[in-house]
């Protein structure tokens, strides 16, 4: 087996252990309400941070500003106004097509 199956395997069973910790940790308690809301606040902070990283990230650690941009303004906007995601998806893909054609 090569380093990139080993890999695979590895953190497939790391995050089979992950995922199970939280269950045997618990014990079938139910959680604080205070608690919860944090928990539900996890995943939406971590796509905000990787939209983040992946549309101003540069190499190492710089920050860059291009077309990626645009098409995050245009999905924003798509989705504060309409709420489509589908349209969000479209209008970000269009947009940032386009700035990269003409620049």
């Amino acid at each position: 087996m090569n380093a990139a199956w080993t890999l695979i395997v590895v953190l497939a069973l790391a995050t089979a252990v992950i995922k199970g910790a939280g269950p045997a940790a618990v014990g079938g308690r139910d959680l604080p309400p205070r608690v919860l809301r944090v928990i539900a606040l996890f995943a939406p902070a971590l796509l905000s941070a990787l939209i983040v990283v992946e549309t101003f990230g540069g190499p190492g650690r710089s920050l860059i500003v291009d077309a990626r941009a645009a098409g995050l303004a245009v999905a924003a906007v798509v989705l504060v106004t309409t709420e489509s995601l589908i349209g969000a998806v479209v209008g970000a893909a269009a947009a940032t097509a386009l700035l990269r054609l003409i620049a």
